[in-house]
């Protein structure tokens, strides 16, 4: 790697002014002597089908795989997770409030047209414009970017957004505090641009394959809703030239099995996840293609906090503790990932919290906590507690359901009904509060703690997080607007603290991603803490 790309990202998260000035580019970069296969397709695992392709309407992370390769925002990630150009090719701040990024001239849409700063300023003020409805709003709001919150809020118009167009090539953002990991956050789907004449043209159906126009490496070329995504170079792409493959696939397949059979069978280049029962079978069998790398991401269940039986925190401590996180980590998964006990994962940049008084006890400790908090609450043996789980297709969540659930009625004879929904329907379910508790999981947009921390905000419901809390909010607002460090990192322990106090989530465990990748596959990111994969970097070997 490219020490001014380490300097870079050190210095970003440091808080420290910089100008970016040169980068080396990144796109698929074959190693001399690499001799390449003929047939340069690549297809690839992808979970589920996705809920939209527009990136100011999603909030999935099988959304932001296929996103990735269709729109380019202002920064881009290298193998190594470092912050890298974009469609900016360098930017300036000299006090983390007002960031310049100079966009490269070469950058352009898939129809030709120039990507300009108008585009990011019309992009922008779409995420907070109430009647877009993007789910992730309040992301831009976490910027403090000037008037955000009150834009989203009906307050203000979304022509008050700070961004501005200072030329067809300079592109500005203001924002309320100083934010030193500002440029980091804007690696996020939701910030990438989309063409403002496709959509106002087309409305909802700008994403079809024939309307479909971007600034990603590809383009939509077929669509088939629940089979395939496929996609082709984007002739007019700024590097279009070190784009290798000349065909990409995403399939959505819910059935962890299924996938692993079709990976085995030739069909897929890799695969979203793997079988957690078929792991160590894979591990022995077909070790040259088994992956596994830390991951910024942490499973947990959710639990709605306006409704009976989870109005009471003594009931969502005793469901939390009597969970057993190493029969989870170690027994059902073992794959390396590590119990959770906070939110936060600990790979994470500058995150090493103490463990909360309950992840110090041990599991029969807990469990006789459990029993207690249940009694005082009221349930007994007369009186059992009784509620619904919610999780999404997938064989992975179903099982862990079923074995967390059986540790619940074993502990505590609490009964649980599992009910399952497919990922549009779920993510739906949870973001109207129609549930009592919810399987979950969190991915991190930045490497940066607030990644996470900001998910518990009390007007944030994304994700199905329905907590409010007025003493957890204010400790968000001065992690904002702090401008120490130090003070900032307590701020986060704190949020952490008030969160095991509250318990309004069980964290569970912090992942690692474990897939299926096949050797033949080059440029693979196999070092990525956020999963961060561009097709355009990979390429096939021949073998």
């Amino acid at each position: 790697m490219h020490k001014n790309k380490i300097t870079q990202a050190l210095l970003l998260a440091a808080g420290i002014s910089l100008v970016a000035t040169s980068f080396s580019t990144m796109a698929a970069n074959v190693p001399a002597g690499v001799k390449l296969a003929a047939k340069q397709e690549l297809v690839r695992g992808n979970g589920t089908e996705v809920a939209s392709l527009d990136p100011h309407k999603t909030e999935g992370v099988p959304e932001s795989h296929v996103i990735r390769d269709l729109l380019e925002g202002l920064v881009n990630q290298d193998a190594e997770g470092n912050t890298i150009p974009g469609v900016a090719e360098r930017w300036e701040t000299t006090d983390n409030k007002t960031f310049t990024f100079y966009l490269r001239k070469d950058a352009k849409w898939s129809n030709g047209d120039p990507v300009t700063a108008d585009d990011f300023v019309y992009s922008f003020q779409r995420v907070v414009d109430p009647a877009t409805a993007s789910p992730y709003s309040w992301y831009l709001e976490m910027t403090t970017m000037t008037n955000a919150a009150d834009i989203i809020a009906g307050k203000k118009d979304k022509s008050t957004l700070g961004v501005k167009a200072i030329d067809a090539h300079t592109f500005q953002v203001h924002l309320e505090n100083a934010v030193p990991y500002f440029v980091m956050m804007m690696g996020h789907t939701t910030v990438k641009p989309v063409h403002k004449a496709t959509v106002e043209k087309f409305g909802d159906q700008w994403t079809k394959p024939e309307n479909f126009v971007g600034n990603g490496a590809f383009v939509v070329s077929n669509w088939v809703v629940n089979e395939r995504i496929e996609m082709t170079p984007n002739k007019y792409y700024w590097d279009n030239a070190h784009t290798v493959l000349t065909k990409v696939t995403f399939l959505p397949i819910e059935n962890q099995v299924a996938e692993m059979n079709r990976f085995l069978s030739g069909e897929l280049d890799f695969t979203y996840e793997i079988s957690n029962e078929h792991f160590r079978s894979l591990k022995k069998e077909h070790p040259e293609s088994l992956q596994v790398k830390g991951n910024l991401c942490t499973y947990y269940y959710n639990f709605n906090t306006h409704k009976k039986p989870f109005d009471d925190v003594r009931v969502r401590k005793a469901i939390s503790y009597a969970i057993d996180r190493h029969i989870v980590t170690d027994a059902l998964l073992g794959q390396g990932q590590k119990p959770a006990y906070f939110l936060t994962p600990e790979i994470i940049a500058g995150f090493s919290p103490t463990l909360p008084a309950y992840g110090k006890l041990t599991q029969k400790e807990r469990n006789a906590k459990a029993k207690e908090l249940l009694a005082e609450a009221g349930y007994n043996k007369s009186n059992p507690l009784k509620f619904s789980l919610l999780y999404n297709t997938s064989e992975n969540h179903k099982k862990l359901a079923v074995a967390i659930a059986s540790m619940w009625k074993k502990t505590l004879g609490v009964d649980v009904t599992l009910e399952n929904q497919e990922w549009k329907t779920y993510l739906e379910t949870k973001k109207q509060g129609n549930f009592e508790a919810s399987r979950a999981g969190w991915c991190g947009d930045y490497n940066e703690p607030s990644t996470f921390t900001s998910l518990m905000e009390g007007s944030n419901t994304t994700g199905g997080i329905h907590y409010q809390s007025a003493a957890y909010d204010e400790l968000i607002k001065r992690g904002i607007e702090t401008t120490s460090a130090k003070e900032r990192t307590e701020l986060y322990y704190a949020q952490e603290a008030l969160l095991a106090k509250d318990m309004p989530i069980a964290p569970i465990y912090q992942y690692v991603m474990a897939r299926l990748v096949n050797p033949h596959v080059g440029g693979y990111a196999a070092n990525n803490a956020e999963d961060k994969l561009y097709s355009k970097d990979m390429y096939i070997i021949a073998e």
